[in-house]
C-alpha cells in the first residue's frame, strides 16, 4: 500500500474544492442516492464510511468504529487525520462546514488531498447532512475539538466552533435521517449494514471496524472486523457460509504495482459448477464488471490453456474456453487507482482502459508461476477445466438433438400446456402449476384470452447440483423451455418469449415452497435475464376462507387476516357461526375461488422476482439448493422468523 501513498503534501483547507453549491438534493434525492427506500437509507450510512475508508487508503486511519443508536441514530468515528477546520479560503467558513454544506466539494479532485479514494465526486457527506433531519460534526485535530450542528437538511444556525482540547485526531458524524425523505422506513436492517462493513473490512486488509447496534440497550449487538489476511479471508468467508467444499486447502493470492495503481486478485476452486467473480474499483463494488474484471478473465483463460500445453494435456488443436476454466471458482479481482472512470450512474463498471493489460500482465505472470510451483492444485484445476469443457460440448449435442426432435414434432409445445389465444407478450401470462389437480382448476377459472396453464407433477431437477447439459431432455424442466421459447444458458433469446409474465403458483406449504424454490433456482441459473428483466412472478393464493352464511365470504393470506376477518363478520354478535376454511393445496378451491382470489388481475396479490442483489441471490441458491446441510440449516434458523404460517 504505500506504493502509492502521498505522504508529502500536505491535507488542510487549500486542497478542499468547490465545483457547485448543494442544491435540488431534497427535491430530487434518488439522483444521489438511488432511491428513498431502504437501498438509499443504507447508502447515507456508506457514504459517511467511505470517506473514513478513503483516509484509511491513505494510510491515516486504523480503526473505524459504526454504531447505530437508539432511534436509529448513526454514528460513525474514525481516527484519520481530522477533516481540515480552517477557513476556506474561497467560501470564507470552515472547511468542514464547506464539506457538509455544498455538493461538489471535498479533498478528491486537486490531488493533493487523496491519491486514492472511493467518494470520487465528493456529494457523500453534503448529502447526507441534506437528506437528515439533524447532524453534528465533531472534529479532533491534535489540539482542539471542534462541534458544529446542522439541522433541517444541512441548515446551521452557529458556525463551527471549539469546544474543548484533546491530542487524539479523526472525525465523528452522527445523523438522523429525515423521515420527510425517507417515507418507506428510517429503521436500519443489521445485516445489510454488516455485509457491507464486512466487505469494507476485507478489502482494507489490517483496518478494524467495529460494528455495533445498541438499539436495545438490553442486547446490544457488536462485531469487530478485522482481517490480515484481506481479500484471501474474502474468498475463505464465501466458501464457509455457502458451504463450498474447496479443490485444494489455500486460496490462491497475487498482486502488482503499476505506478500509483495497485492490483490484488485472491482466488480459489470449488466443487460447484457455478462461477463467483466480485470485482471492486478503489473499494467500490463494480456489479457489471470493467477492464480489471475483463483482464483477470483474460488471463485465468490463457494461463489455464498454456499450462495445459506446456505439460502435455491438451491435444493440438484443442482449447478450453472461458467458461471452461471458470466453472466453480471463487475470485475477487481488486484495483486501486487514482482516478477511477466508472461507465454509468451506478459506478456499476471500470471503464479505464490501462486497467485491463495491467491485470492481464500481472495474473498471466504470476499465476503461471504458482501453478508451476503447485502442480497438484494447478492439476485439480485443470481436471475440472477440462471436465466442464466436455459437459459443454455433451450440452451441444443435447441441445442440437431436442432442436431436431422439436422439429420433428408437429406440436412443438408441450402436450399439458393449455396455451392463451392472445399472442402479445404485453398481455400474455403463463402460470406454472403444481399438480394436475390444481392444474384443472386452473385451466378452468383462467381468462383463455391471455392466461395459459402449465401443470407441473412429481419431482424437479435440482439444477444447482447438475450441469446444463442435465438439463436437456429432462422431463420436468424441458416443457417449461419449450413453452417459454426462449431457450436456455447461452442460447437464451429473451425477445422469444411468449408470455409477458411468467407466474409461478404453487401450494403454501413445504412442498410448494420447494417447489417455488427449485424453479426460481431453475431461471437463476440458466434463464437469469427473466429475472433480471422483470418477467417472473410468485402467485399468493390465500390460506384462509372465512365465510358467514353464503354471501358473506373474506379471503386471508395470514393468520392476522384471518383473525381481522372473523371479528368483522361476527361484529357486535359474539355468537356469530363463522366458518374458516384452511386451504392446504390450490386444488382445494374451485376454478371460481382460484379465479377471484389468485388468478383475477383485478383482485390477485402477486409478488414480483426481482434480483436488486445478483451476489445475495446467488448465495442463498448456493446454501438452499447444495449439498451442504449446515450452511443450509443455519440460513433457515437465522430467517424462520419471516417466515409466515407455514405447516410443516
Amino acid at each position: 500500500m504505500s506504493d502509492i501513498l502521498n505522504e508529502t503534501q500536505s491535507y488542510d483547507e487549500n486542497q478542499i474544492q468547490v465545483l457547485e453549491g448543494l442544491e435540488a438534493v431534497r427535491k430530487r434525492p434518488g439522483m444521489y442516492i438511488g432511491s428513498t427506500g431502504p437501498k438509499g437509507l443504507h447508502h447515507l450510512v456508506y457514504e459517511i464510511v467511505d470517506n473514513a475508508i478513503d483516509e484509511a487508503l491513505a494510510g491515516y486511519c486504523s480503526q473505524i468504529t459504526v454504531d447505530i443508536l437508539e432511534g436509529d441514530v448513526i454514528r460513525v468515528s474514525d481516527n484519520g487525520r481530522g477533516i481540515p477546520t480552517g477557513i476556506h479560503p474561497k467560501e470564507g467558513i470552515s472547511a468542514a462546514t464547506v464539506v457538509y454544506t455544498i455538493l461538489h466539494a471535498g479533498g478528491k479532485f486537486g490531488g493533493g488531498g487523496y491519491k486514492v479514494a472511493g467518494g470520487l465526486h465528493g456529494v457523500g457527506a453534503s448529502v447526507v447532512n441534506a437528506l437528515s433531519e439533524w447532524l453534528e460534526l465533531t472534529v479532533k485535530d491534535g489540539k482542539n475539538v471542534h462541534f458544529q450542528r446542522f439541522h433541517n437538511g444541512g441548515q446551521y444556525d452557529e458556525p463551527m466552533k471549539i469546544t474543548g482540547e484533546t491530542t487524539e485526531t479523526g472525525t465523528t458524524v452522527m445523523f438522523k435521517a429525515d423521515p420527510s425523505i425517507f417515507e418507506e422506513t428510517t429503521v436500519y436492517d443489521y445485516e445489510v449494514l454488516l455485509k457491507r462493513l464486512r466487505e469494507q473490512a476485507f478489502l482494507n486488509a489490517g483496518v478494524k471496524i467495529v460494528f455495533s447496534d445498541m438499539r436495545n440497550p438490553a442486547e446490544p449487538v457488536s462485531e469487530t472486523l478485522h482481517y490480515e489476511g484481506g481479500i484471501r479471508q474474502f474468498v475463505e468467508h464465501i466458501h464457509k457460509t455457502r458451504g463450498l467444499e474447496p479443490l485444494a486447502e489455500e486460496v490462491i493470492y497475487v498482486s502488482g504495482v503499476h505506478g500509483d495503481s495497485t492490483a490484488e486478485v485472491a482466488l480459489m476452486y470449488n466443487d460447484s459448477y457455478n462461477e463467483l467473480i466480485l470485482s471492486f474499483a478503489n473499494n467500490i463494488h463494480t456489479i457489471d464488471g470493467g477492464t480489471h474484471e475483463n483482464g483477470f478473465k483474460n488471463a485465468l483463460t490463457k494461463v489455464i490453456n498454456d499450462y495445459g500445453k506446456k505439460f502435455n494435456l491438451l491435444k493440438d488443436g484443442d482449447k478450453l474456453l472461458g467458461d471452461d476454466v471458470r466453472e466453480g471458482i471463487t475470485a475477487i479481482v481488486s484495483v486501486k487507482l487514482t482516478d477511477c472512470e466508472f461507465e454509468g450512474q451506478t459506478k456499476g463498471r471500470l471503464g479505464n482502459p490501462e486497467v485491463r493489460p495491467f491485470v492481464e500482465s500481472m495474473v498471466c505472470e504470476k499465476l503461471m508461476c504458482y501453478l508451476e510451483e503447485n502442480p497438484a492444485v494447478a492439476r485439480s484445476i485443470f481436471d475440472k477445466s477440462q471436465a466442464a469443457q466436455r459437459a459443454r460440448e455433451a450440452a451441444k449435442k443435447a441441445r442440437e438433438t431436442a432442436r431436431r426432435k422439436s422439429a420433428m414434432e408437429s406440436a412443438s409445445l408441450p402436450g399439458k400446456l393449455s396455451d392463451c389465444s392472445e399472442k402479445d407478450v404485453q398481455y400474455t401470462e403463463i402460470y406454472i402449476v403444481e399438480g394436475d389437480s390444481a392444474g384443472g382448476s386452473a385451466k378452468q377459472g383462467r381468462d383463455r384470452r391471455y392466461q395459459a396453464i402449465l401443470p407441473l407433477w412429481g419431482k424437479m431437477l435440482n439444477v444447482e447440483k447438475a450441469r446444463i447439459d442435465k438439463v436437456y431432455g429432462n422431463e420436468k424442466l424441458m416443457p417449461v423451455v419449450t413453452a417459454l421459447g426462449t431457450s436456455i444458458g447461452e442460447d437464451f433469446d429473451i425477445s422469444k418469449l411468449r408470455y409477458g409474465k411468467v407466474i409461478i403458483m404453487a401450494d403454501a406449504d413445504v412442498d410448494g415452497c420447494h417447489i417455488r424454490t427449485l424453479l426460481l433456482t431453475f431461471f437463476f441459473r440458466f434463464m437469469r435475464p427473466l429475472i433480471t428483466n422483470g418477467n417472473v412472478y410468485i402467485a399468493q393464493p390465500p390460506l384462509f376462507k372465512v365465510s358467514k352464511g353464503s354471501k358473506q365470504v373474506r379471503y386471508a393470506y395470514s393468520d392476522d387476516e384471518r383473525d381481522k376477518y372473523i371479528s368483522e363478520l361476527k361484529g357486535n354478535n359474539e355468537n356469530a357461526k363463522i366458518d374458516v376454511q384452511r386451504y392446504k393445496g390450490l386444488g382445494e378451491m374451485d376454478p371460481e375461488q382460484l379465479w377471484e382470489t389468485t388468478m383475477d388481475p383485478e383482485t390477485r396479490t402477486m409478488l414480483r422476482v426481482t434480483m436488486e442483489d445478483a451476489v445475495k441471490a446467488d448465495e442463498i441458491f448456493t446454501i438452499l439448493m447444495g449439498d451442504k446441510v449446515l450452511p443450509r440449516r443455519e440460513f433457515i434458523e437465522k430467517n424462520a422468523k419471516y417466515v409466515e404460517s407455514l405447516d410443516v
